[in-house]
């Protein structure tokens, strides 16, 4: 007689199971936005975790009756979003720059000068002066710089200075004597030695000639890369990203990811893409693609490759000349059957493969790479991604969805690169530039990012970019190429579930859903009330990661 009646209770338990979950944490009284698993908006007023998942988000009366002896976080009425995701951002980059020349305020070549003058008079002991953000269009040089101009504030010792999309550098001439540059040294494949009428070095280096240069700069000590890594999760905290995608690790930077993965210390989650194919691939990948170590926070299922270079510098491959440089198409890094063979090395391995491609000669590259990677190796299914994808050719973009690849896009890129795109490329050209309406209309995944140290890493400028095309100062009116610009909904899911899908994270990470890691953020505004012109004013107030409180604005608590 005892098993009737222990199957009812049994069936009684079951069902009223999902309220007696167990929380450790009730976030109150909160105006919350997430998406769905389908990215429609949902709106909710508290948000229950446990052990850093989300149990539920709902209604102040329902989610209270569930938190029995929970912590509880009163939201007092503020908005609550998912954390933001870059799915484009060098975390070292944006950490080291916090000790480097920052020349991206610069508005002239004199600015520039006196900031590297003041700079190297502020570290003397320092035995190179490296900085980046100097950008020549923005000073209306009309022209790179030089390294005699550089000499003259900075002659005692090696110089360096990257440009603002880290495409090209600016060398003073001791930097060029100490790595044996002279009139005689050839561009070497992939890059471009600036010369003068005479045919010398006359100090910027565009692309693969840049690594002239930098082998001879001495590496970072592991102190310096560990102070880098603090102040770039510092960074990233106080802006809201709670997870970013990291194109381009090395071994080094690989192990103190990990090593910080290990002491609990990443206060956003790292999707990392190995440099190239070559030993730090071979190194890091003994051991099969590394997905979700360490609650979530770090995986390595990726390899980040080059097909050109930049627009602004032009090292970007065009399938015709620029516009403005009727001599010059731009730099292709390999040869189509070696980019091949790099993407067959990755596939065949189980890894994601992410190319930089931003010219259209670039991404027909690409795109073609892609296609006899896949017939010799498979892996088409691998949410394998362009990164930029910032000017293909009308007749190209449709195979984005034939080769099923996700479009990472950086929505700043374009708000940056209007005072000169049109003049590197031309109004034809531009119909298929930073097209991002025209690959979310034939059903493209665009992953949204910012390319930080490149641009800010904040993602607020990122939102704002993409609904209004426009400066922060509300220019051109209407926005630029307008016709592209993506709904405040569209935008935010490039940076939550998107971008989650994008580094196969999207069962885990990207919404508030039940089940996925409590990573979201508190905001000093209501996102989808304020007009589009405030978005990129939004301040950061709390930044949470799987439940736990790693960032609070000044005044917060």
């Amino acid at each position: 007689m005892t098993v009737p009646l222990r199957f009812p209770l049994l069936l009684a338990m079951l069902l009223v199971a999902p309220l007696a979950l167990g929380a450790d944490l009730l976030v109150d009284h909160v105006n919350g936005y997430t998406l769905d698993s389908a990215g429609k908006l949902q709106r909710f007023e508290a948000l229950l975790v446990d052990r850093g998942k989300v149990v539920a988000t709902g209604s102040h009366a329902d989610l209270a009756k569930r938190a029995d002896g929970a912590r509880v976080v009163d939201g007092t009425g503020r908005t609550l979003l998912p954390g933001l995701i870059d799915a484009h951002g060098h975390v070292m980059g944006l950490g080291f720059m916090k000790s480097q020349l920052d020349l991206t305020a610069t508005k002239t070549l004199d600015e520039a000068l006196a900031a590297a003058k003041t700079f190297a008079a502020a570290h003397p002991a320092s035995a190179w002066v490296q900085g980046r953000g100097w950008n020549q269009v923005i000073w209306k040089l009309g022209r790179f710089p030089t390294a005699h101009e550089l000499d003259a504030v900075v002659g005692d010792r090696p110089a360096w200075l990257s440009r603002v999309d880290g495409h090209a550098g600016w060398a003073n001439s001791a930097a060029m004597k100490l790595a044996g540059i002279d009139k005689g040294t050839k561009d070497p494949a992939g890059g471009r030695i600036e010369r003068d009428a005479s045919g010398n070095p006359s100090g910027v280096f565009v692309d693969g000639a840049m690594e002239l240069i930098e082998r001879r700069m001495p590496a970072p000590t592991p102190i310096e890369s560990a102070t880098a890594l603090d102040a770039a999760l510092a960074e990233m905290a106080s802006v809201g990203l709670t997870g970013v995608d990291d194109p381009g690790i090395d071994t080094a930077t690989f192990a103190l990811y990990r090593r910080y993965a290990d002491e609990h210390k990443l206060t956003a989650r790292i999707y990392a893409m190995i440099r190239g194919t070559g030993e730090d691939f071979d190194t890091i990948s003994k051991g099969g693609p590394l997905i979700g170590y360490g609650d979530d926070f770090l995986s390595a299922r990726s390899v980040k490759l080059y097909a050109d270079g930049a627009l602004g510098s032009r090292g970007a491959a065009m399938l015709a000349p620029y516009s403005d440089d009727p001599h010059n198409q731009g730099l292709l890094f390999y040869k189509p059957d070696e980019l091949a063979a790099m993407i067959g090395k990755a596939l065949g391995k189980g890894y994601q493969v992410c190319i930089h491609a931003i010219g259209d000669r670039a991404n027909r590259e690409v795109l073609d790479s892609f296609a006899a990677a896949y017939m010799a190796h498979g892996g088409e299914n691998l949410r394998n991604r362009i990164e930029h994808a910032q000017v293909v050719s009308l007749q190209d973009i449709p195979r984005f969805t034939k080769l099923k690849l996700i479009a990472s896009m950086q929505p700043t890129h374009a708000t940056s690169d209007m005072n000169m795109a049109e003049d590197r490329i031309g109004h034809d050209r531009i119909e298929g530039a930073y097209a991002w309406r025209t690959f979310l209309k034939q059903g493209t995944v665009v992953a949204g990012g910012s390319d930080f140290p490149v641009e800010s890493p904040n993602p607020f400028y990122g939102l704002y970019s993409a609904v209004t095309r426009q400066d922060h100062a509300g220019h051109p009116p209407g926005g630029w190429h307008p016709e592209q610009a993506l709904t405040l909904v569209e935008a935010l899911r490039a940076f939550t579930l998107d971008a989650a899908y994008a580094a196969h994270q999207e069962k885990t990470l990207g919404t508030l859903e039940p089940g996925k890691w409590a990573d979201f953020i508190l905001i000093d505004r209501d996102l989808f009330a304020v007009k589009p012109a405030r978005i990129w004013q939004t301040q950061v107030l709390e930044t949470w990661v799987g439940g736990k409180r790693v960032y609070a604005h000044s005044g917060t608590g």
